[in-house]
């Protein structure tokens, strides 16, 4: 049986990576190494209030380890097009610093799936029509007979309104 590691012990290296047990605490550069995040892009996260950080007595940040987790899923969202103000609602009910457990998982995924569904529904509405209107070449949302006959969207309000609202 392995021994338990000594967490009050110096950390042990690896030339260029992270220190190797858990508790220690990242920088900024190990943190985008490991995310493959610029850097730049965790300081905006940060002063969006995504992830966290603290001090040293030299200024530096140093970021817990459960951040790489937060990166992941704020990576992962983008990706899905969540916007980052979403994002920020359902983190602000996560443990700010830590791992988040199965249940807050669970919770934050239950808030985007309609998100992801409305989306997912667009996007088919979208890839079903889109051809068609390139296809027929008329170029007129207002004259198209596809997506828009006998202009009944102008009504509606300005912009792409057949695309936006699922009603239309």
């Amino acid at each position: 049986m392995a021994a338990e590691p000594d967490l009050a012990a110096e950390p042990e290296w690896k030339a260029g990576s992270v220190p190797l047990h858990p508790e220690a605490e990242l920088s900024v550069g190990q943190v985008a190494g490991r995310s493959g995040v610029n850097v730049s892009a965790l300081h905006f996260y940060e002063r969006q209030g995504l992830i966290f950080s603290s001090r040293t007595a030299g200024n530096q940040r140093r970021y817990n380890r459960s951040v790489l987790r937060r990166v992941a899923v704020i990576r992962a969202a983008q990706r899905a097009g969540i916007p980052l103000a979403m994002i920020a609602e359902v983190f602000a009910e996560l443990p700010r610093e830590g791992v988040p457990d199965q249940d807050d998982w669970r919770r934050l995924s239950a808030v985007w799936q309609h998100e992801l569904d409305a989306r997912i529904t667009a996007l088919e509405k979208l890839r079903g029509s889109l051809g068609g209107c390139i296809g027929c070449g008329c170029l007129s949302l207002a004259e198209c007979g596809f997506v828009n006959p006998d202009d009944q969207v102008a009504g509606a309000g300005p912009g792409a309104r057949a695309f936006d609202d699922p009603k239309l």
